[in-house]
């Protein structure tokens, strides 16, 4: 779009805010001079905008009264920013059970678009290749989203009734404090009157959402999207497993997120192992605690950390990493000349 056409429609995008906008302002806005600005207002009453001219020291541009815009006016660069949006949002799972809604918003974007803007808009999205495949989304209905998002704005309690992953059935109240959107899922946490604790639940396993009379105090400084992290990293899985690290809070995040672990930076002093290794009282160590299904991903992820660790439970990963140590070793030990004459590409 070429950069006049561009700045007229910055220009009626100011104005559409509502209020009067002084010249000086839209100026400054638009990067241009005070004569320009008159300029791109005169093409906006060429294309039958109501823009309203004030007089005075204080006067400027604004719309007329009751003024209604068409559907959708879009630069390329918002054209291609709502479409990649939508994209990324269909990827991460960031969808309403309304699944399709995405696609339909896409295709009418795409029709109300100037031709040659869409044919540029294709051959980017057609030529956009992913290194990771798309999240399995557990969607919730759209109603029970918007209800709780309503809720958490204006503090109001919620009746919902709750399928947990047992199939067990519920009906209960919620504070909701906050949504928060975690590997193509959709949680809210909040404080449950009934039980006097805060909790956390999935949005695609609520069917009912219904305000109720009254509003409550959210605690200060809450933080939802820790809150559900932390309880990820907490619930009942088969293995508890317990490591002390030699290395910072931050560098054992980098592997084990708080969605998978909870890592805790211990005070200076000496760490485990100090009688038989003299440098272990040098750098910090970490307390790391997670519950798993599985333990035989665990060993390549604590090799990765490179840094010494001392395993406290479970006494099984002591031997899964044990025979992962060995099998690094074998492989290192094995020379090239013993596979003389193998094709690889066979």
């Amino acid at each position: 779009m070429p950069r006049p056409i561009a700045r007229v429609l910055m220009l009626l995008e100011l104005l559409q805010a509502g209020g009067l906008r002084t010249v000086a302002e839209l100026a400054a806005r638009l990067d241009v001079d005070e004569r320009t600005v008159r300029r791109y207002a005169d093409h906006l009453l060429d294309l039958d905008v109501p823009v309203e001219s004030v007089r005075g020291r204080h006067g400027g541009y604004r719309l007329a009264s009751g003024f209604r815009m068409p559907p959708l006016m879009l630069s390329d660069d918002e054209a291609l920013a709502v479409l990649l949006g939508l994209l990324a949002g269909q990827r991460a799972g960031l969808m309403t059970a309304t699944g399709t809604a995405s696609e339909t918003a896409a295709a009418k974007i795409r029709r109300v678009l100037p031709e040659r803007l869409g044919r540029r808009l294709d051959a980017v999205l057609g030529s956009l290749a992913f290194t990771a495949a798309p999240s399995t989304p557990a969607v919730p209905d759209s109603a029970v989203l918007l209800s709780i998002a309503d809720a958490v704005r204006d503090h109001r309690p919620v009746a919902i009734r709750y399928t947990a992953a047992d199939g067990r059935h519920s009906e209960r109240t919620l504070h909701p404090y906050g949504l928060v959107a975690h590997s193509g899922r959709w949680y809210v946490t909040g404080g449950d009157p009934a039980v006097g604790e805060d909790r956390t639940f999935r949005l695609d396993r609520m069917a009912d959402v219904r305000a109720l009379p009254g509003t409550f105090d959210p605690p200060a400084a809450f933080d939802p999207a820790e809150r559900v992290l932390s309880g990820l990293a907490t619930a009942p899985y088969r293995h508890e497993v317990t490591v002390l690290v030699r290395g910072s809070a931050e560098h054992v995040r980098a592997r084990l997120p708080a969605g998978v672990a909870i890592v805790e930076e211990l005070p200076p002093g000496p760490g485990p192992g100090t009688e038989r290794d003299p440098d272990s009282e040098t750098g910090p160590w970490s307390r790391v605690d997670m519950r798993v299904d599985r333990l035989d991903w665990l060993p390549a992820v604590l090799a990765s950390l490179d840094r010494p660790f001392v395993i406290e439970r479970p006494d099984e990963l002591r031997g899964l990493v044990t025979e992962f140590a060995a099998r690094l070793a074998d492989s290192a030990r094995e020379h090239s000349a013993s596979w003389a004459g193998w094709d690889v590409r066979s």
